[in-house]
């Protein structure tokens, strides 16, 4: 994963495109054009134009011959690839934190869980979701490990809002860590590896059929 924009104007151009692709006000298939962007940030178009590029650098914008840039999609098989993947690297942080994690990081996780219980659907439930995501990889003690899941991450954004937006599915996210935590607490690898990859798996399901409830297409593979 590349690094962010060196120039200050382009660091922010470039934080407020991805916080827009991740809220879901930027669509898959949406035109970046540096003229509105410039003068919506307030910004020159150079920043804006260094932005685009990182952006394209990290896999979330591509730039079509006399088309421009646009934010990219995703089809249908990199969505499963894309959790896949997060199954496999969030379970194997999971098995390394139950051997790893100190008795305050857990205790961190309860507490950012119950967060995420009480919390409204929406933007704060988000927020706890977050953290408690990167406190259980920070967990792990693997310095590789996180930096390939926080490029998968940034990955991820492309497809907006996480599913927690659904009630039902905040709900079954907070049992799915507590069953994480359960097993982290017993210093149980195997059953965290486990409870893990089942929460991503669910995760998957409610984000494929929120997208085809939204009628948002995902793009059949050739």
């Amino acid at each position: 994963m590349s690094d962010d924009p060196d120039t200050p104007q382009g660091q922010t151009a470039y934080r407020q495109i991805l916080s827009e692709i991740q809220q879901g006000r930027l669509l898959p298939g949406a035109r970046l054009r540096e003229t509105e962007l410039a003068e919506r940030l307030g910004i020159s178009r150079t920043p804006v134009r260094e932005a685009i590029r990182q952006l394209e650098a990290d896999g979330l914008v591509t730039h079509l011959p006399r088309q421009g840039a646009s934010v990219r999609g995703l089809e249908y098989g990199e969505v499963i690839e894309l959790y896949e993947m997060r199954a496999v690297l969030e379970g194997t942080a999971a098995r390394l934190a139950a051997r790893m994690a100190l008795p305050v990081e857990i205790e961190e996780l309860v507490a950012l869980n119950a967060q995420l219980a009480a919390a409204p659907v929406g933007t704060p439930a988000q927020e706890a979701n977050r953290q408690f995501h990167r406190t259980l990889i920070d967990a792990a003690r693997n310095r590789y490990l996180l930096k390939t899941v926080s490029a998968l991450q940034k990955t991820l954004l492309i497809l907006g809002p996480t599913t927690l937006a659904e009630p039902e599915r905040q709900e079954g996210a907070v049992s799915e860590h507590a069953e994480v935590i359960a097993a982290l607490s017993a210093r149980d690898g195997d059953a965290a590896e486990l409870a893990m990859k089942r929460h991503v798996e669910a995760a998957l399901k409610a984000r494929i059929r929120g997208m085809r409830n939204r009628d948002i297409p995902l793009e059949e593979a050739e």
